[in-house]
């Protein structure tokens, strides 16, 4: 498959709202009221997308590539700003920048540069693609990107999905899994969560995270999670989906803490022992995610390098799409979880020019 056809990341979507290709309105909020995530890639000072272009174009013209030149731009500028290399690009010198890349670099460097060419709604809706298409689904692209995302950011990936692949998302889903499984994803499709409002993030700083929990909610919900799972034979998998799917993640940290108090075991030692499959480990990221999103891609990071041979494209996936919201508190929890740093990881697992873009984008320990 041509990797700048629409089915490919890189290629920019003619119904891609430009309003979408930065930070969604969560970590705007984060920002706004001081809860701020941490990434590594920012929006590079004094940035000149003509200056851009002639360098990628020189490092591309002739015979060989001067892959350094091309790392020394794409790393180290936004995805805004790459949006407009890549206008500016086919402005000044008539051709495609992604099918340049795509015919001067190979592997996975090229799969990582055209990533981070990628509007990221775009990239997300193309993982969805990919994870549905053909013979077998990748459950674990599913429940990372769907379980993970914001309401806008959501709604926005559905309706990428529909005009350039000319499908329906949640329908794709619905056929690909099945059983309580299909039901969390369907769900999470609906990008119908609860969030905090702007006034509710305004609390959240001025007064701490109790402050927007409804405690008597949660344990409510506790007791509700405890006589659906531990306390009766067998399990029922509604309760669990409803209060999952539908509370924010302050109110589900509330509710784990009520039930950890009443059930004599964490929501986590339920998960496991009630649930198996596929719907566990949905769950399990929905408990993750709200206890400590950037632990869970953490974890994601360890597992896609664990053991022989590596999991690329989750790798690329996690730090392209997380490398200017939160990488660098990811970086953080890999350290204090698993004693080295995530670039040494890094180091371990990739050789040659796409271990030097990969290092670019962690930064440094």
């Amino acid at each position: 498959m041509c990797l700048g056809a629409p089915s490919a990341p890189g290629y920019m979507p003619q119904s891609a709202p430009m309003a979408l290709t930065g930070v969604a309105s969560e970590y705007e909020r984060m920002k706004q009221y001081g809860n701020v995530p941490h990434g590594t890639v920012r929006p590079f000072p004094g940035f000149n997308a003509e200056a851009d272009s002639k360098v990628l174009r020189k490092a591309m013209k002739g015979i060989g590539t001067d892959e350094k030149a091309i790392i020394s731009v794409v790393a180290y500028r936004s995805n805004a700003q790459r949006q407009e290399i890549k206008r500016m690009f086919k402005t000044m010198f008539g051709k495609d920048l992604i099918r340049e890349l795509e015919s001067e670099t190979s592997g996975n460097f090229r799969d990582a540069l055209i990533a981070l060419f990628s509007p990221p709604i775009y990239y997300d809706a193309w993982s969805l693609f990919k994870a549905t298409e053909g013979v077998g689904t990748k459950e674990g692209v599913l429940i990372e990107i769907l379980f993970t995302r914001t309401n806008q950011e959501i709604r926005a990936i559905a309706q990428m999905y529909k005009s350039e692949f000319h499908r329906d998302l949640e329908r794709d889903i619905a056929n690909d899994t099945s059983g309580h499984f299909k039901r969390l994803l369907v769900s999470a499709c609906q990008g119908n969560r609860n969030e905090l409002n702007d006034a509710m993030w305004q609390r959240v700083t001025s007064s701490g995270p109790e402050s927007v929990v409804d405690r008597a909610r949660a344990q409510q919900d506790a007791h509700a999670l405890l006589q659906a799972g531990e306390a009766r034979w067998g399990t029922d998998e509604s309760c669990f989906n409803e209060i999952m799917s539908v509370r924010n993640y302050f109110q589900l940290r509330a509710t784990f803490e009520e039930y950890a108090k009443i059930a004599a075991r964490n929501i986590m030692s339920t998960v496991e022992r009630e649930f198996s499959g596929d719907i566990k480990e949905g769950l399990l990221a929905i408990v993750k995610v709200a206890q400590c999103r950037p632990l869970y891609f953490a974890e994601r990071l360890y597992h896609a390098m664990r053991g022989a041979g590596t999991n690329d494209s989750a790798l690329i996936r996690v730090l392209v799409s997380r490398c200017e919201v939160d990488l660098a508190d990811i970086k953080r929890c890999y350290a204090e979880k698993y004693h080295t740093t995530l670039a040494a990881a890094v180091q371990s697992e990739t050789s040659g020019d796409y271990r030097t873009l990969l290092l670019a984008l962690v930064g440094r320990d």
